[in-house]
């Protein structure tokens, strides 16, 4: 009997302590600092009655060409070419493919991330919607094993314009 009231109070004391032995989850942090920058920041700051005028969409902005995809590749590749007068960060696309006889066999729309100067092009890729390894572009070669060829129809759905300080300016 003494013994188990011993305990009780032990564990009382014990729960009664603050808890220092606890390991921290989180490390501590610190907050940020922001120093003021010299007078040129004014000459970068816009001014509040400032109304930026955003290039209207066009749908020839961006062409999308040589689309590749074999029927064991994880991925499609295919080159993204920047028609406009702007940088351009990241376009949205919607991809439709279709079989050969032009039933549909999926469509998606994606984000794909691409750092596109005016008027250069760039080779990108993205994961296939393939993921059993059953289809191929019909312009990719026939594959030895039995597999569906497909066409694909791509619709540009948004681009994204870059801002990018000219590198004449330091």
């Amino acid at each position: 009997m003494k013994i188990r009231k011993l305990s009780i109070l032990a564990l009382i004391f014990a729960m009664s302590m603050p808890v220092m032995s606890r390991r921290k989850l989180v490390p501590a942090t610190q907050d940020v600092v922001v120093t003021a920058l010299s007078d040129t920041l004014a000459h970068d700051t816009l001014d509040a009655s400032f109304a930026p005028s955003l290039p209207p969409f066009r749908s020839d902005a961006v062409t999308i060409k040589g689309f590749n995809k074999r029927v064991y590749d994880n991925y499609e590749t295919f080159f993204v070419q920047n028609n406009t007068d702007f940088h351009i960060a990241g376009i949205t696309v919607t991809f439709k493919y279709v079989e050969v006889d032009g039933a549909l066999l999926h469509e998606r729309t994606l984000h794909v991330t691409c750092d596109l100067p005016a008027g250069k092009s760039k080779q990108v890729s993205v994961n296939s919607f393939d993921r059993q390894h059953m289809f191929y572009y019909y312009l990719s070669g026939q594959p030895r094993k039995s597999a569906t060829p497909f066409k694909v129809t791509a619709r540009l759905m948004g681009y994204d314009v870059s801002i990018m300080r000219p590198a004449d300016e330091e």
